[in-house]
């Protein structure tokens, strides 16, 4: 098992970094002005003696309709980011998990395994897309795509015609941490997640009085069902 010093987190200030600090508050997690990700300097003064084992990449532009309208974001953030990530762990030989999306899937009718092919309907997932495409030039590599919210359903309204495998985001980062941990040799694609669901089904967990809202009401491109299937995580984990 990996040694929590071994360890650094990249988007530790973020909804899931913040999270995953609390399960291994002994890992590196840097600041943005520290280990600012688009900056190979940056990262490899930092990295540099430190006996980094892996890198978990979780620093990213992640929001859909401001990828949208401002997709330079996610370009310079998940692509260019991403890649330099990549190129310093083959350059330190760590191991790189990579924290992707299920929106990667055209979300036509769910249940998506590892190896179906993707199609993304909006830039972020794109972006989070050809964040993968460098990931998978590196051989001692992990991605692991799942979808997560805040402990409390934060918005007044959830999609009724919207299916997913969303969890919390501390649900979601023990069964991460336990990856990290409990598997330093697995590579290639993981998903993560709960129950298919509607995101409005999510939501009443934690809000029962949340409203309803449709796709078509809001102004960027939503995918109907990208529900994923977790067998490949339940075989190696023995959970349900």
């Amino acid at each position: 098992m990996i040694e929590e010093n071994e360890i650094l987190v990249t988007g530790g200030s973020g909804l899931l970094g913040s999270e995953i600090k609390k399960l291994i508050p002994n890992a590196y997690f840097p600041s943005h002005a520290e280990f600012c990700v688009p900056d190979y300097a940056s990262m490899w003064c930092y990295i540099s003696g430190l006996g980094i084992k892996t890198l978990f990449h979780a620093a990213a532009s992640t929001s859909p309709p401001k990828i949208d309208t401002n997709p330079e974001d996610g370009l310079i953030v998940n692509i260019e980011g991403t890649s330099a990530v990549v190129k310093l762990c083959m350059e330190f030989g760590l191991r790189l998990i990579y924290m992707s999306t299920d929106y990667v899937f055209k979300g036509w009718y769910g249940n998506y395994v590892e190896r179906d092919d993707m199609n993304p309907i909006n830039k972020y997932a794109w972006s989070k897309l050809g964040g993968e495409c460098a990931v998978r030039m590196y051989d001692n590599s992990l991605i692991i795509r799942t979808s997560f919210g805040e402990n409390k359903f934060p918005y007044e309204k959830a999609f009724v015609d919207q299916w997913t495998s969303k969890q919390t985001v501390s649900v979601i980062a023990k069964k991460i941490v336990r990856i990290i941990k409990e598997k330093p040799d697995l590579t290639g694609v993981i998903h993560i997640g709960g129950e298919r669901k509607t995101v409005y089904e999510y939501a009443k967990e934690s809000k029962p009085d949340v409203g309803i809202l449709k796709r078509n009401e809001v102004d960027f491109n939503v995918p109907k069902d990208t529900s994923l299937d977790c067998s490949k995580y339940r075989e190696l984990f023995g959970e349900e």
